[in-house]
């Protein structure tokens, strides 16, 4: 199991490039070449950033992306979602069906509880407390 994946690697890592560089608009290019980021990745990866509103784009000359001001309280849990939607560790791990025994399993409380430790540090994580 992958906790993070790729894409939310690759986004966090952008979104931390562009907000180190504060009130400079960052383009793909610059991104690419900084971190490494295949092209066609990184355009996708910005695409969905910026439709969720956690990016702003501008076209032409001197465009480029920066960070928008609701993503500076973004959490790691968050933009996780974004790319690898609802957190679930808690699915059967045993059956590829649905498990008759799901409210008496004990092993599934066990995973719960593990589950709402994870998801409780994943959103402990801002994108503020990892600039610093």
């Amino acid at each position: 199991m992958k906790l993070v994946t790729r894409e939310t690697d690759y986004a966090l890592r952008a979104i931390c490039f562009i907000a180190k560089n504060k009130c400079k608009r960052i383009r793909t290019l610059q991104i690419e070449k900084e971190l490494g980021i295949p092209r066609s990745f990184l355009r996708k990866i910005l695409q969905i950033l910026n439709k969720k509103k956690i990016l702003i784009s501008c076209k032409g000359i001197g465009g480029g992306f920066s960070l928008s001001d609701s993503a500076k309280n973004l959490t790691l849990a968050e933009l996780m979602e974004v790319f690898q939607g609802p957190l679930h560790l808690n699915e059967c791990l045993f059956k590829k069906t649905k498990c008759p025994d799901i409210s008496k399993c004990p092993l599934r409380k066990k995973i719960a509880n593990i589950e709402k430790y994870i998801i409780k540090e994943l959103n402990s994580i801002t994108l503020s407390s990892l600039l610093k």
